[in-house]
């Protein structure tokens, strides 16, 4: 039961159980599939309000959430927590309420299974839908790229010194590698992938609301357990302060010193706002019973996000003063957990635990791509008389392994050349620049269709071009320093941009037909019982 050196493979085998078990949640929730596209799409719109609240906070904790935000406290220090899990609990449910309950009266009104059916048909504009498609998509890709690659690191840090021979690696200096031994990322994120395909494919949208429910139960009970005994094993908590207190590379992140401007931490706030504009997101949001669904969720949001934020971004504050500097921020959860959880039965569990809130958001997005591809795309432009509800499900399933295989091709490709955070930071910058759409829409019955298209626009080609500024065309030899302009986030220039081509172009076109309007703006919204 040992690998190289004595290394217990025990971790690598609860891992193993844990990713089985997803396996069989596939299968067993494959029984309840009613053999429709509307049930394998949005699970009837049947879901309650424990388990909306769970596969919606599972699907917005991800290894940006922990494995990015644990490798961001490490290099900027303890001012990560309020750039955004401050800014999330708040902002979250704040749209959740104002957003949230509205899109999904007007899908259970209207039938709605998609983001784009929606602005389709609110703007009367089969155009902004398929201009909305392949932004959304290009968009997601990134938000996929940050859990295959924390996937890949995590599992590369936590099985270190099990495969001695077959995965070794070497330091400049000749010396053994920290991680040599370990599952390489590409290895460990195809099996992260497959796992995933396997429960989506079996059990659609279901499987993944299911598999949700566990992992966030299985990730909030695995941290806990990872930071009281990373904290245990550093003396406590007070003596672990101490000792980044006294460490040359932690004691500036512990002050924050110099590291965050105060323009850059307040344009953080717009970032929190791209869970208005989550495909995967509208999509779970549509599986709601009623709207009553949604209060558990408002209410209890917040109070994760602290529960999983503040000890992530304690350990990576941490890790600062026991690994020490010029360690991969990718890889630093994972090597925390190895060297601090001596426990190889808890290494398991912790392990299971960061992957549960990393595949958690893989599914989700997974599924929502497919849907969209199906209904947006194929069954809009062919006529929906044309395909069956079996061949409906295939071609999702089909482009979902498109998906796949398309990012975890980039992940392996891009390897360390962009932090998990970063690249997440991007993607929902991009989300939120598309706000201001969704809450016009909702809200603005003055907004018009060249409006929305031109505010789409904008805000993709201002994103593009700093997006190449900050990651493509960035030397390799740059440093870490996030991209700021005028010591602001990219996200407020590309959401303004959003904003004033959206209200300018609406003002200066025709307003939208009457017979559109009453559909969106009803004298009186429906009851829901």
């Amino acid at each position: 039961m040992n690998g190289g050196a004595g290394v217990s493979l025990l971790p690598l085998y609860v891992i193993a159980g844990y990713l089985a078990l997803l396996i069989g949640l596939g299968l067993v929730s494959n029984r309840f599939f009613r053999g429709n596209s509307a049930d394998y799409f949005v699970v009837s719109r049947s879901i309650g309000p424990f388990l909306l609240l769970m596969s919606i906070f599972g699907t917005t904790m991800t290894g940006f959430a922990m494995v990015g935000s644990t490798g961001k406290a490490y290099t900027s220090g303890i001012g990560v927590y309020g750039l955004m899990a401050s800014w999330s609990g708040l902002i979250h449910s704040a749209v959740f309420f104002v957003l949230g309950i509205r899109l999904w009266a007007a899908g259970k009104r209207h039938g709605f299974l998609t983001q784009c059916e929606y602005f389709r048909a609110r703007f009367d504009s089969p155009a902004l839908g398929y201009l909305l498609f392949p932004v959304l998509v290009l968009l997601v890709i990134p938000y996929l790229l940050v859990g295959v690659i924390s996937a890949g690191k995590f599992l590369q840090a936590t099985t270190a010194g099990m495969f001695p021979e077959a995965f070794a690696l070497t330091l400049p200096t000749g010396r053994p590698h920290p991680l040599s031994g370990g599952l390489p990322p590409w290895l460990g994120a195809l099996i992260i992938c497959l796992i995933v395909l396997s429960y989506v494919f079996f059990g659609g949208l279901r499987g993944a609301v299911w598999a949700n429910t566990f992992q966030t139960i299985v990730f909030m009970l695995a941290g806990g357990i990872a930071f009281w005994l990373i904290s245990t094993r550093l003396g406590g908590l007070r003596e672990a302060g101490r000792l980044v207190t006294e460490s040359d590379f932690g004691s500036p992140r512990l002050a924050r010193a110099g590291l965050m401007g105060h323009a850059q931490f307040f344009s953080y706030f717009l970032v929190p706002l791209s869970v208005g504009m989550f495909p995967h997101l509208f999509q779970h949001w549509l599986t709601a019973r009623s709207a009553r669904s949604f209060r558990l969720t408002v209410i209890a949001h917040p109070l994760f996000i602290a529960i999983v934020w503040v000890p992530c971004i304690l350990i990576g504050l941490w890790a600062t003063a026991h690994i020490g500097p010029n360690a991969s921020p990718n890889a630093i959860l994972g090597r925390m957990v190895n060297s601090l959880v001596h426990s190889p039965l808890l290494t398991g569990i912790v392990g299971a635990g960061v992957l549960a809130a990393i595949m958690s958001s893989l599914d989700s997005q997974f599924m929502c791509l497919g849907t969209m591809f199906t209904n947006d795309v194929v069954v809009r432009s062919m006529g929906p008389a044309r395909f069956d509800d079996r061949q409906k499900i295939l071609l999702a399933r089909g482009f979902i392994l498109l998906v796949v295989a398309v990012t975890y091709g980039l992940a392996v490709y891009l390897k360390d050349s962009a932090h998990v955070f970063d690249l997440g930071v991007w993607c929902f910058s991009g989300f939120a620049s598309l706000f201001p759409l969704a809450f016009a829409a909702v809200y603005w019955r003055r907004t018009t269709r060249a409006g929305a298209i031109a505010s789409v626009v904008a805000a993709a080609v201002v994103w593009f071009v700093l997006f190449r500024r900050d990651i493509l065309a960035r030397p390799e030899n740059a440093g870490d320093d996030e991209l700021l302009i005028f010591g602001m986030m990219p996200v407020a220039f590309i959401f303004a941009a959003s904003a004033v081509t959206l209200v300018a172009v609406s003002l200066l076109t025709r307003p939208p037909a009457e017979s559109t309007l009453a559909r969106f703006f009803p004298r009186r919204e429906p009851r829901e019982v």
